[in-house]
């Protein structure tokens, strides 16, 4: 198969939601897939924790759209506010869950919800100190004197930790919320409150409030400043290439450059555009091609290679987070799952 492989454990990605579920008992659980689950495959991932999950997240209309096509009956909340009115329409009529973090994004909704005479949900996002999007308070306590649309559901209010690992920070961030919350239920009444993802959620119950998203940690991992015993997640994903062909003592140079060919060179159907980084290659060799990647082995024509299963480690060795690692190497592959 041209194709890299990606194989994906379902069964690693069940056992690691129900740890995170384990921590917030009496919580939802909001199973976090956006960019095609890191990399794992949104429909696939969605369909394994279906026992597990309360609520889906995406981050565009388009995926959330995807997933309940794909059979998803769960709520989907889309984490990034709507840009125009087909975004609202088409995600309307799907049931989708809407971020607002503005007075202008609400104000969409409502103009969408009445011309098309549609009801729509949403959450209000705040800012509390990421400074992406949402509402800072004064914003807030401003918009809650306007007037609202029976027609647009305010069902939830949320907002992100920017440094779940510092104490002071997150407390800083948690007050915050929690008087925009009370500010919020005087024109809404009770809300669905998340604040903490991954990290939020390990860092003890006072985070949990009524829903904890977890992103990173359904894959097998962790964000920076944070760490688990051995054993405790389980990575879900290892990525294999095919060996296309091998040679011995081959002439001239091995791939772009002057790099003097190694007396054993094999050639795998991988390479840069399959989302691996150029400069820190595969296998501990950089000598990438787009589609291709030369190694100083022998190997049999179409062996397979593993060439990714460790996302933390071949992040460090890049430079950046495991996020993006898992995000790259399995856009372009085929996707096998297997429980077991």
């Amino acid at each position: 198969m041209q194709q890299t492989i990606s194989v994906i454990r379902t069964d690693h990605i069940r056992s690691n939601a129900e740890y995170f579920a384990s921590l917030a008992p009496t919580q939802k659980l909001c199973a976090v897939v956006k960019a095609d689950a890191y990399g794992h495959g949104a429909a696939s991932v969605a369909q394994a924790l279906r026992p597990t999950a309360d609520v889906f997240a995406v981050a565009l209309v388009d995926e959330g759209v995807q997933l309940r096509h794909a059979g998803t009956d769960k709520d989907i909340l889309v984490l990034t506010p709507p840009l125009c009115e087909e975004e609202v329409l088409r995600g309307g009529l799907e049931d989708l869950i809407f971020t607002v973090g503005d007075a202008r994004d609400y104000a969409l909704l409502k103009k969408v919800s009445l011309k098309y005479g549609i009801a729509v949900r949403c959450h209000l996002k705040i800012d509390t100190g990421m400074n992406r999007y949402g509402f800072t308070r004064d914003s807030l306590l401003r918009f809650l004197k306007g007037t609202f649309c029976e027609n647009v559901g305010v069902e939830g209010i949320f907002s992100h930790y920017c440094a779940p690992e510092k104490r002071d920070v997150r407390e800083k961030q948690l007050a915050l919320f929690l008087k925009c919350y009370e500010d919020a239920t005087y024109a809404f009444g009770p809300l669905v409150r998340h604040i903490s993802a991954t990290g939020g959620t390990l860092s003890g119950a006072e985070n949990h409030l009524d829903m904890v998203r977890i992103g990173i940690g359904l894959y097998g991992y962790l964000p920076q400043g944070f760490s688990l015993p051995q054993g405790t997640l389980k990575p879900a994903m290892r990525v294999y290439a095919q060996a296309v062909c091998s040679r011995s003592s081959p002439r001239g140079y091995a791939g772009y450059g002057i790099m003097p060919a190694p007396e054993k060179l094999s050639v795998l159907r991988t390479g840069y555009g399959d989302g691996f980084f150029r400069k820190g290659g595969i296998c501990n060799v950089n000598n990438l091609c787009m589609d291709a990647a030369l190694l100083p082995v022998l190997l049999k024509k179409y062996a397979y290679v593993c060439v990714f299963s460790d996302a933390e480690r071949y992040a460090a060795e890049n430079g950046t987070i495991s996020y993006e690692a898992l995000c790259r190497v399995g856009s372009r592959s085929e996707k096998i799952y297997v429980e077991g």
